[in-house]
């Protein structure tokens, strides 16, 4: 601002300057054209001069509306069209943004009647309106007519994957997917979409190679990329053990365990492929590392297998010493129980299985729970009634843990990298699964008094509470947290 202002400045002294040099030396100026002559001074003619050149611009410029006049209307109801059509594509946006379907279409038709049907914002918005409504052919056919333009393509491919995976065409999807890494290699949505797409087609070693450069663009962060190779590596190895290859997926199987030792999965393929190799020992002495960090019945299960003891009280010995390394985790109660019914040490059985309720955990009242109950009962007092008291309750009780995607909470036969449901990557864990048809404590009998105090019932309505129900130490019984005396 201020050398704008000393220039003008300087301006002004230059031409006051020029001024008074120009009056104080004007001369005179004579000129014979056509018979005429005429005769003036310097500063006279510059005026003329300048006075002509004037009035020749102005007629210029009056000239140039007038010719001009009809495209300068055309542009500018061109612009005030363009003007509207953008603002309708903003209420569009707003309308997509607010899940109003109808309001969407009605301003992507207003964008598209004063826009050009090419305008790769107008195709967007029809595109994103048709999804949204449903209209997952005409969504197609938009984002196919962007694919055309470089601008829109990477937009075009995105939606494109997002109806490819909606369909579950994994093979689409992968080839969308491999196109949009083409285009922008180092998006960090791009990667990551390209890995979860290679690992869905099996290509694990294309999926462990996309891990390393997540971590360079930085598309995966902290444990996340670790995790992600534990699970590779166990795929991997159940390709390798359904192939036959044992060792190599044994081999496969500890390097996942290695890089992610609560991933439960793979403690069990590690522990079945050594039973089933015959090193038994090595079986156990792993089994009990595992329990340490994460305890699952399939371990129990096969620790009773490996440490061999065909004596079921020395057995009971055994799987104490499993037990003690997870005093805290209701599976380490719940395998003693099961050795403690076999060994028929039923005060024992009852102790762990009031120990496992009392951790607090879905586990310790799951279905299995009630079952192991069941045959508490008729084992040790022949108590068929009470049994099936039991296993009326194992019907309503929370389910027992399984595998389940903790995306969409599917439930599957057994582990896979894969989400046989919704496709995602990683998803499935040993966990509960959702249950919200009933509600919390129903299963086992309790309902709220009319004093908002829990009352218990026993499975059959009205009854009284079953005599068959863990004791404590001072001979009270147990159902929930509240002592029926």
């Amino acid at each position: 601002m201020l050398i704008r202002a000393l220039i003008a400045f300087a301006a002004i002294v230059v031409l006051s300057l020029a001024g008074v040099w120009l009056a104080q030396n004007s001369g005179a100026i004579t000129i014979d054209w056509l018979g005429w002559r005429i005769r003036t001074s310097t500063p006279i003619l510059i005026l003329i001069v300048v006075a002509i050149a004037v009035v020749a611009a102005l007629i210029y410029r009056f000239w140039r509306a007038i010719v001009g006049a009809p495209r300068a209307f055309g542009l500018a109801r061109s612009e005030r069209r363009r003007r509207d059509g953008y603002l309708a594509l903003t209420k569009g946006m707003v309308a997509l943004a607010a899940g109003d379907p109808e309001e969407a279409r009605k301003q992507a038709r207003e964008a598209n009647g004063r826009l050009d049907d090419k305008e790769p914002l107008t195709m967007l918005l029809l595109a994103q309106a048709a999804q949204l409504d449903g209209e997952e052919g005409a969504a197609r056919r938009y984002f196919e007519a962007m694919l055309e333009r470089p601008e829109t393509e990477f937009l075009a491919i995105r939606g494109l994957m997002v109806q490819s995976q909606r369909e579950g065409d994994r093979d689409k999807t992968l080839k969308l997917a491999r196109r949009a890494h083409d285009i922008r290699p180092k998006s960090k949505w791009v990667i990551t979409e390209l890995f979860k797409a290679e690992a869905a087609a099996g290509d694990w070693k294309a999926a462990e190679n996309l891990i390393k450069k997540a971590v360079r663009q930085g598309a995966m962060v902290g444990d996340q990329p670790t995790q992600y190779r534990a699970i590779l590596q166990l795929q991997q190895g159940l390709a390798a053990e359904a192939g036959g290859n044992a060792s190599g997926a044994l081999k496969f199987v500890r390097e996942a365990v290695k890089l992610n030792p609560e991933l439960q999965a793979a403690n069990i393929a590690v522990a079945r492929l050594l039973l089933e190799s015959g090193k038994r020992s090595k079986a156990e002495s792993f089994i009990e590392h595992a329990w340490k960090t994460a305890p699952h019945p399939e371990l129990a299960t096969m620790y009773r297998s490996a440490v061999s003891q065909s004596d079921p009280l020395k057995r009971v010995q055994s799987i104490r010493t499993l037990r003690n390394l997870r005093k805290d985790h209701p599976e380490s109660h719940l395998a003693m129980a099961r050795a403690a019914l076999d060994a028929k040490l039923w005060g024992e059985a009852r102790r762990h299985l009031t120990e496992a309720r009392n951790t607090g955990t879905g586990v310790g009242q799951s279905a299995r729970w009630c079952r192991l109950m069941a045959e508490v009962e008729e084992a040790e007092h022949g108590n068929t009634e009470a049994a099936r008291q039991w296993l009326s309750r194992a019907a309503d009780a929370p389910a027992d843990p399984g595998w389940v995607c903790a995306n969409c909470g599917a439930t599957a036969p057994g582990w896979n990298a894969i989400c046989g449901h919704c496709g995602e990557f990683g998803s499935i864990d040993w966990r509960m699964p959702p249950r919200s048809d009933v509600a919390p404590g129903a299963a086992l009998g309790k309902v709220e008094g009319p004093e908002g105090d829990q009352k218990l019932l026993s499975p059959a309505a009205g009854a009284a509470p079953e005599p068959g129900l863990p004791e404590s130490a001072d001979g009270n019984q147990y159902d929930g947290d509240v002592a029926v005396r």
